[in-house]
């Protein structure tokens, strides 16, 4: 670490500020459903997830070794194109934060990261094919194939059990979406810690600290999960109560189904070294295990929202990383104008989450604002009225209740005429 520069230190300080973020913006992607099937409190549930992802970091660095030396050419890139790449990853998480979206922290890293190189050195600072198969293809693939293996494990979990409402039941799926949750905590941590150790270690390669193709050093290693870890303590509520209540309702088979589903996948591509998103992986699984329960609905309004969201991440996040980066080329006045403008724009955004603060008290209140209520979409309002009621919400009539009603004097109306006397 002796050759570390004030600007390298920067840059690092600011990959840590990305983990954080990363961190509280997707710990819904674990802790959602567990949060909103009452299976862990709010506090609970969050201090379990922080400490699994920091488990999590020492697992794999294969993803860091992915962006250290895959998205981007090596060669020929300046320290301040990783600090622009981290200025339009970090807005463009807590924009999307503000807005209560679980789009993608990792694409937006790679956007930043595409747009500030591209910016620096030209198209072919990226590499094509690492970014097509390691980025995109897993994009498409990660939530359809959680989605489609959630909902085959919520049919066959109804099937299997006839009442799934049982007390006993419930109980006994909530104990396994704890440890499903669990298990996606650890996944996110070696999935996603990776990300800032692969920025941090290409940083240290820009400088010549480290040699090209080498693994995080072990300093590197701890901060980034001690950061991720930090984060997602910190929780990030409004994502929670998108995930846990504005996409579907779940109940406990659902919500275990969803995460062990949510889980493989992402264990799976972190094995291999895909860089996928675990927010598009645990929100598809979220969207598979409400379509996977007869008389479940999936809000599409919301849903649409958040694949806007996820359409939009990659080339948002570029164009403000070209910007910084534009920005940095000037020199360091550049450099001081891009922190400032992130320190002002975090701030901003910030103040504005302050207007209507979301935390661990209202998570999963059901009273929402009206501008923050979902309107019913045409598919769920069509399923809503073809759906019996449930048993007991309607009372029971009894026959002093019909005599009552019968035997009751119809209003009358004081400016019509009077009736004609009965004849005798």
């Amino acid at each position: 670490m002796e050759h570390i520069t004030l600007l390298l230190a920067i840059v690092v300080v600011t990959a840590l500020v990305f983990d954080f973020t990363n961190g509280f913006h997707d710990t819904a992607n674990a802790m959602a459903t567990t949060i909103s099937t009452g299976a862990l409190k709010p506090k609970t549930a969050v201090a379990m997830s922080a400490v699994l992802n920091l488990v999590g970091a020492f697992l794999s660095v294969e993803v860091a070794k992915t962006i250290s030396g895959g998205i981007i050419n090596e060669e020929g890139i300046r320290t301040e194109v990783i600090f622009a790449a981290l200025v339009g990853a970090i807005l463009w998480n807590l924009l999307t934060w503000l807005l209560g979206l679980p789009s993608s922290s990792s694409h937006a890293l790679f956007g930043g990261l595409i747009g500030a190189a591209v910016m620096s050195a030209g198209w072919s600072a990226v590499n094509g094919s690492t970014i097509v198969t390691k980025v995109l293809i897993p994009a498409v693939a990660a939530p359809l194939v959680a989605g489609l293996a959630a909902m085959a494990a919520t049919k066959l979990t109804y099937k299997i059990k006839a009442n799934p409402g049982a007390k006993a039941t419930a109980k006994g799926y909530r104990a396994g979406q704890i440890a499903s949750a669990g298990l996606v905590s650890l996944a996110h941590g070696t999935n996603d810690a990776q990300k800032t150790m692969g920025i941090i270690t290409l940083a240290l390669v820009t400088q010549g600290v480290v040699a090209p193709g080498s693994n995080p050093p072990l300093w590197v290693v701890v901060s980034a999960g001690v950061a991720i870890a930090l984060g997602t303590y910190l929780g990030g509520w409004r994502i929670i109560r998108t995930m846990g209540k504005g996409l579907t309702d779940l109940q406990p088979q659902q919500g275990f189904a969803a995460q062990t589903s949510a889980a493989t996948v992402i264990l799976a591509s972190s094995h291999l070294g895909f860089s996928l998103s675990t927010t598009q992986s645990c929100s598809g699984a979220v969207m598979g295990a409400g379509l996977g329960r007869k008389g479940g609905v999936v809000r599409w309004s919301t849903a649409t929202r958040m694949f806007v969201a996820w359409g939009l991440t990659l080339p948002a996040a570029g164009l403000v990383g070209a910007g910084a980066e534009f920005l940095t080329k000037q020199g360091p006045w550049g450099i001081a104008a891009v922190a400032v403008l992130l320190v002002t724009g975090s701030a901003v955004i910030w103040a504005l989450s302050r207007r209507k603060p979301v935390d661990h008290h209202n998570v999963t209140a059901d009273d929402l604002d009206a501008s923050d209520a979902e309107p019913a979409g045409v598919v769920t309002t069509a399923i809503a009225a073809v759906t019996p009621p449930p048993a007991g919400s309607v009372a029971a009539v009894t026959d002093e209740d019909l005599k009552a009603t019968i035997l009751a004097p119809a209003p009358t109306d004081p400016t019509a005429p009077p009736a004609p006397a009965a004849k005798v």
